[in-house]
C-alpha cells in the first residue's frame, strides 16, 4: 500500500543569467542546504538523494552533495529534459511512497549558457530527429532555432485552429510579469504591459516576439521529502503532502497526427492530468493555484486546456475573462513562471515544487494566494516526459 508523502523542506536560489551565477555544484549544495534547514533536518538524516541536471557531466550530481556531506548514500543522476526536476521529484516520492526510504533529498541545478538550446553531442542521433522531421513538414522556417519552431509552431497551430490573437500570448507574459514583480527569486522582475510585449523585437513575425520565449536561466533548487511515520517521530512539519502524481511519456499521436500542439506533448499533459485527477479525486475545478510548463507563452495557453482549466479553444476567453490570476478562477504561475522567474532546466521542476509548497503553507508573501488549499504542478520536457503532481494543505 502506498504511504502518503509530505514535502517537509524547501530550498531554492536567486535564478541569475549565464555567466552571472556561481558553478553548479556551488548552487546546488546551497539549495540543497537551504532545504534540510527548511525541514530543520541534517545531511546524515537523509537515506537517499536524486539530483537532476542537463547540461553536465554524469555524477554532477555527487559533485553538488559532496559539498553538502559524504554519508554514503545512494545519489542518483536524473536527465530528462526539460522536466529532469519533477522527474527527480517522482522518483524520490516513490521511494518514500513505497516504503523504501522515510527521507530522501531531491536537487536539481543547472549552469546553462547564452542562447538557444542545442545538442552537445553531434556525431550520433539526435534524440529530437522525429521531432525536427515532423516540424520540417508542418512549419518549415529552418532559420529559426528548432525549440521556438516546435512551440511557436504549436501557437500558431491554435491560432488557426481557434482564431486565437497574438495579443492572447502577449497577456501571458505581462501576467507574468506582474506575478514575477513580487518574487524576489526571479530574474526578470520588470513588469511588462500586453503592448511591451507585442512591440518587442519580433523572433516569428506574427507568432511569436523575444518577450514570449523564456531566457535560458543559471540556479538550483531543492525539497525534503518524508513519510507521515518519519514526520511523526521527528517532529517535523507535515502540512503539505503530494496527494497524487504521474509521468507520461509519448504516443504515436505525438509524431502520427500532423498537428504541432501534440508534437510539443499536449497529449502527454492531458493523460498526465487525467490520472493526477482521478488519484486524488479532484478536478481541475477545485484547484486554487497551478505552476505550469510556460518555456513559451504559447505553451503556457495551451496547458491550460490540456490541464482541464478551461475548455479546448476556451483560452482566449479564459485570459481575457482574468480566470488565470488573482481574483480569477485559478491563479497560473504565480512565481513568474519560467517566463519571468526563469528556466534552469534540471531545476525548474524543484523551483515549482518551492513556489506550491510556500503557497500551502501560506508563506508566499506579496504572491501569496488567499486561502490555498490545493496546487497543480505541471512540468514537460520535449523527447519526451511530462509529470504532473497535486499538492494539498494538510
Amino acid at each position: 500500500m502506498s504511504r502518503k508523502v509530505f514535502v517537509t523542506g524547501v530550498g531554492m536560489i536567486p535564478f541569475a543569467k549565464p555567466g552571472a551565477s556561481a558553478p553548479y555544484h556551488e548552487m546546488g549544495a546551497d539549495a540543497a542546504r537551504a532545504a534540510l534547514q527548511d525541514a530543520g533536518l541534517a545531511y546524515e538524516d537523509i537515506e537517499q538523494a536524486y539530483a537532476g541536471y542537463v547540461y553536465g557531466d554524469s555524477t554532477c550530481g555527487q559533485k553538488a552533495l559532496y559539498g553538502v556531506g559524504m554519508t554514503g548514500i545512494p545519489i542518483v543522476n536524473v536527465n530528462n529534459n526539460c522536466s529532469t526536476g519533477s522527474t527527480a521529484l517522482f522518483l524520490a516520492r516513490q521511494a518514500v511512497a513505497s516504503g523504501a526510504v522515510d527521507c530522501v533529498l531531491v536537487l536539481g541545478f543547472e549552469q546553462m549558457s547564452p542562447g538557444a538550446l542545442g545538442s552537445v553531442f553531434t556525431d550520433r542521433p539526435a534524440p529530437f530527429d522525429d521531432f525536427d522531421a515532423v516540424t520540417d513538414r508542418l512549419v518549415g522556417k529552418p532559420e529559426i532555432p528548432l525549440a521556438l519552431r516546435y512551440f511557436g509552431g504549436a501557437g500558431l497551430a491554435h491560432m488557426e485552429k481557434y482564431g486565437t490573437p497574438l495579443e492572447a500570448f502577449a497577456r501571458i507574459r505581462a501576467k507574468a510579469s506582474r506575478h514575477a514583480a513580487n518574487n524576489p527569486l526571479a530574474l526578470f522582475r520588470k513588469e511588462v504591459s500586453a503592448q511591451d510585449v507585442l512591440d518587442a523585437p519580433a523572433i516569428w513575425p506574427g507568432v511569436m516576439t523575444r518577450l514570449m520565449a523564456c531566457p535560458p536561466t543559471c540556479g538550483a533548487a531543492a525539497a525534503v521529502l518524508v513519510s507521515e511515520d518519519f514526520a511523526k517521530r521527528r517532529g517535523l512539519r507535515a502540512d503539505v503532502h503530494i496527494a497524487a502524481q504521474a509521468m507520461t511519456t509519448d504516443r504515436p499521436g505525438t509524431f502520427e497526427a500532423n498537428d504541432m500542439m501534440r508534437l510539443v506533448g499536449y497529449d502527454m499533459s492531458v493523460d498526465a492530468a487525467a490520472k493526477v485527477y482521478e488519484q486524488a479525486g479532484i478536478g481541475p475545478d477545485e484547484l486554487d493555484v497551478v505552476e505550469l510548463h510556460d518555456c513559451f507563452a504559447h505553451n503556457e495557453l495551451i496547458t491550460y486546456e490540456a490541464l482541464g482549466l478551461c475548455p479546448e479553444g476556451g483560452a482566449d476567453k479564459f485570459i481575457l475573462d482574468g480566470d488565470n490570476t488573482y481574483g480569477g478562477k485559478v491563479v497560473t504561475n504565480p512565481s513568474g513562471g519560467l517566463l519571468s522567474k526563469g528556466h534552469p532546466l534540471g531545476a525548474t521542476g524543484l523551483a515549482q515544487c518551492f513556489e506550491l509548497t510556500h503557497q500551502l503553507r501560506g508563506t508566499a508573501g506579496a504572491r501569496q494566494v488567499e486561502g490555498a488549499r490545493t496546487a497543480l504542478q505541471h512540468n514537460l520536457g520535449l523527447g519526451g516526459a511530462c509529470v504532473v503532481t497535486m499538492y494539498r494543505a494538510a
